[in-house]
Order: C-alpha cells, then sequence, then structure tokens
C-alpha cells in the first residue's frame, strides 16, 4: 500500500470512475494538478461530523465507513468502495459535515481541497464545473433513494404509529421530495 502511485494508473482510474467520466484529457490534468493521495489505516477517521467542509475525496483503494453521531455512539449509515466519492456535500454548500467517514481498513483515497478546488471554478475551469454537475447527479440519486427508503418505510406494516409520524415530521421539516 505504500508504493507510489503512477500517474498512468491515476488517469486509468479517473477514466474509469463515473464522477471523472465526461472529462477530457486537459481536463484531468486541471484535477490531477490538485489532488493529495492520502493512505489511512484501519479506523482513522477522515473526518468528523460537524467538521468543516475542507475537502471531498474519492476513494482509489480500500472502503470507508460513514457514521452518523447518535445517542447511543455512532451508527453506520453505510460502505462506500473504489471509485465512491464523498465529502461533497460540504464543498458544494459550505455547511459543516454531516457525517463521519473512518477508513474501514487499509484506505487509500484522493483528496481534493476546498480551496484549490474553488481556485479552478474561480479560473472558469470547463472540468471543475462538469464535477460540481456530477457531484449534484450523485447527490440526486442518494436523495432519490433515500425517498424511496422512507417511502418504504412508511409502507410497512409493522412499522408502529409512532415511528411513522415522527419519519413524517421530518420528511416535512426538509421537504424530502422529487
Amino acid at each position: 500500500m505504500d508504493q507510489p502511485i503512477s500517474l498512468e494508473t491515476v488517469v486509468g482510474f479517473l477514466l474509469a470512475t463515473p464522477l471523472f467520466g465526461s472529462l477530457d484529457a486537459a481536463e484531468r490534468g486541471e484535477v490531477v494538478r490538485i489532488m493529495d493521495v492520502r493512505r489511512l489505516q484501519a479506523g482513522e477517521e477522515i473526518f468528523h461530523e460537524g467538521d468543516a467542509g475542507d475537502a471531498w475525496y474519492v476513494i482509489f483503494e480500500g472502503q470507508a465507513n460513514v457514521l452518523k453521531d447518535a445517542v447511543g455512539g455512532p451508527t453506520p449509515i453505510s460502505t462506500l468502495g473504489v471509485g465512491a466519492c464523498f465529502g461533497e456535500m460540504a464543498i458544494l454548500d459550505g455547511l459543516a459535515r454531516s457525517a463521519t467517514v473512518r477508513a474501514a481498513g487499509p484506505l487509500t483515497i484522493f483528496r481534493f481541497r476546498r480551496e484549490r478546488f474553488e481556485d479552478l471554478l474561480n479560473q472558469g475551469s470547463l472540468g471543475a464545473y462538469k464535477l460540481v454537475a456530477a457531484m449534484a447527479k450523485t447527490l440526486s440519486k442518494r436523495q432519490r433513494r433515500l425517498t424511496q427508503q422512507i417511502s418504504e418505510l412508511l409502507d410497512d406494516t409493522a412499522t408502529s404509529q409512532a415511528i411513522r409520524e415522527q419519519i413524517e415530521e421530518v420528511v416535512e421539516r426538509y421537504q424530502v421530495s422529487e
């Protein structure tokens, strides 16, 4: 895991990763120039819920666990694998991190610092704008999946009325919709 990653390997990875699929060679070059490589061991925290959003990430090797702070301690939300993008919400909306992300095992991630990414946007980089559009599509897919899961939970006859009312209140408060 400590071997250097060749430029050829990075470019091949970007070509195979949907988030970067619409970038041409020059745009991929811009992205690679602002990218840092981070290697983590199992249990190492990438960021914590509530932290400032200073970067977004893509998993190159390994898996990461997404956790949400809860009364009884961190609650697992999902596990992300190779090619998954995360941390983009804080980059796009400027708000604090909405969850904690930790390495599930040995993990290599590509880190894109906020200020460097914003520099590309401010320079009018078409590649950076394409990435923002790809992030928006990713977030839209997640929202649709969440809406479907909430709908299925509300339709489940085994779900108690009290839980159903709490979920409906959250849906109304945050206006979860298509």
